[in-house]
Parts: C-alpha cells; structure tokens; sequence
C-alpha cells in the first residue's frame, strides 16, 4: 500500500504493479524531497498559485483525521519554498496564496523555532510577485516578527485566515486546541492594534460533541462581538476514527445544522455591514477573468477576497487583463460582493 500523499511520483508504478499482481504490500514513505513541488500543473487561473510549505500535523484535534491521514509535521526546507516560488512567479504568478495544514508551526520540526516570518521576508524580493496571502494560521505561534511582516504594507496582504472552531473553553479543551478563549482574545487585540486595514478570516464548527445551549450561545455573542470581515461555519461531522466520534454527548444533525445557520446569519450582518463601508473608498482588485458576452466587464478580488473561499469585485474598466491589478473606486454592493469602476493605470 502507499501511506504518503507526497509521494506521487511513484504512484504509476506501484499502481501497474497492484493491477498486474505484483504488490507485495510494501509502504513507500515520504521524505523531505518528495515535498517538491516544481513542475507541476496548475488548476487555478495563471496569476494565481497555492504554494504547500509543509505536510502533515502535530496538533491531534480531536474532530481531525489529517495527522492519522499525512503524519507528523514535516516542513519544506525555505531555499525549496523560494525555489517553488520563484518558479511559479517566472511562470506569471502574482498573487502567492501559503498553506499547511498549520502554518504558523512553519520551521519547528526544523531547529526548534517558528520561522514563518523568516520565509516571507525572502518571499518579497522575488520579482513579478505582487500578493503573498497567508491561509490556515493556528492561533499559536503567531510572533511579533510575524505580525511586523504583515504590518509593513509590503507585499504580505493584510489578511489573516485564522481557524479557531469555537471560543468557549471547555469545547476547546475537548476539541484539544490547546489555545483559551483568554488567549485568543489577546491574540485578536494585538493583531487588530498592530495591522493596519486587517481582513479577518476565520472558520467555526456549530454542535461539536457535548456543545449546550449556553456554550453555544457564547459562541454566538463572541461572532457577533469580534466582527470578523469573514467567517465560514461547518456542523460538525463525526469523521470515523477520530477521538471526537467517541465523545458523549453527539449533537443531533438537525441542531448541528441550525446552530450552523444561526451563525452565518449573524456574519451575514457583520459582511454586509464591512462591504458598505467600502463604498465611497478604494480597493486595488486583481482581475481574474472578464464577464463573457459584457463589454468592459471583469471579475477580480480585492486584498480582502482569497481565491473560491470568499466574495469578488464586479469591475467596469477598459482594455483590463487578467492577471492585473487595477486601483478601483468601491460604487456599490452586492450581497458579499462589491462593484467597482477603474481609476487608474493597471500594473
């Protein structure tokens, strides 16, 4: 059998040897080097590309079969990152979207110490990159050289996906988070105090095993108190084999998936609210494709819009390509979407 998602070059191989019946049970286990990932093929639009810069996790949350799936943490050494990275920026990217499975773990398992913010500061100087995005930040290990990267104004987008599932302390320890409503608090103030034009992101599950009515309206006032600019909701999923499946107290599927709405409703305010008070403003938007049979129309997203997870810019413009970032002035809403008209020279 194969036990290693990384190792893909050789899946061919081990597959005719399994169809002609020559398997002989053996497991091919990852190592550093088949984390590369040059000279792959993209599905995303040219300008933009998800870079991996680790694999598998050491948190155990116990709704979680990644680490059981992927194994321990294993980071990308940086020069294979930046390698990625310049390959795909000679490739046209502009916009670098960074994802683990936890990236603010990024350089641990390495010599000890979280190195995310040592990896960005070679990341900016590659030429042709124009947006480095930051996805899937455990509230862990988020450091004040972190935090200073993303303040500076640079490349580095102000907005932070930053998954906490839930607030209320005892669900946390039973989710095995490891982080305390107390901390994330302060890791909410410090990271609002110190960034500029932040975009929060963040992602909750509704009826974890054993959630009440109480913890779950703490939850609740805790949306509607923080204001994230973004919010996703998953009712919770019992996954077989994960710690959470075992737990007394499993929430009926029809209040996981009330308890579900009633939060999406309350962000759906808080959405609408942020995109108001971008009428009237500006918002550089990189344009993802125009509108078929529309003269003068395109798709883009602006900082705060990560690609497929989040809302979009209706842009009126002439003569606009994809892959371009264009100053728009912010006409009008949509829902979660915002209209623009172009204002300036593209770049």
């Amino acid at each position: 059998g194969i036990s290693d998602t990384e190792a893909f070059e050789v899946v061919a191989e081990a597959a005719a040897r399994v169809m002609a019946g020559r398997s002989e049970g053996g497991t091919i286990f990852r190592s550093p080097r088949a984390l590369c990932d040059r000279d792959r093929l993209r599905v995303t639009v040219p300008h933009v590309a998800y870079l991996k810069i680790s694999e598998g996790c050491d948190r155990g949350c116990t709704f979680c079969t990644i680490p059981s799936i992927r194994g321990a943490y294993l980071s990308k050494p940086i020069g294979e990152v930046v390698a990625e990275a310049e390959q795909l920026a000679a490739d046209g990217v502009r916009e670098l979207v960074l994802v683990a499975q936890d990236t603010t773990y990024y350089g641990v398992d390495l010599d000890g110490r979280p190195q995310l913010a040592s990896l960005l500061a070679r990341l900016v100087d590659l030429p042709g990159l124009e947006w480095i995005r930051l996805m899937y930040l455990y509230p862990m290990h988020v450091t004040d050289e972190l935090i200073e990267v993303v303040a500076s104004g640079g490349k580095v987008l102000p907005y932070l996906d930053l998954p906490l599932q839930h607030v209320n302390d005892q669900m946390l320890r039973r989710m095995s988070r490891r982080v305390t409503r107390a901390e994330t608090e302060r890791l909410i103030d410090r990271l609002r105090e110190r960034i500029d034009r932040l975009v929060l992101r963040t992602t909750l599950i509704a009826g974890f095993p054993g959630e009440t009515e109480s913890q779950f309206g703490e939850l609740l006032r805790f949306v509607a108190a923080r204001r994230f600019e973004r919010l996703g909701v998953f009712p919770y999923s019992p996954e077989p084999g994960t710690p959470a499946a075992r737990l007394e107290g499993q929430v009926s599927e029809q209040v996981r998936r009330s308890r579900a709405e009633q939060l999406l409703a309350a962000q759906q305010e808080i959405a609408f609210a942020w995109n108001a008070s971008q009428v009237g403003g500006r918002l550089a938007v990189i344009i993802d494709r125009d509108i078929p049979g529309e003269e003068n129309a395109y798709v883009g997203r602006s900082y705060a819009d990560a690609p497929e997870v989040d809302g979009a810019v209706y842009v009126t413009g002439e003569r606009l390509e994809p892959g371009q970032i264009v100053p728009c002035e912010i006409v009008a809403t949509r829902d979660y979407d915002l209209i623009g008209v172009a204002v300036g020279d593209p770049r």
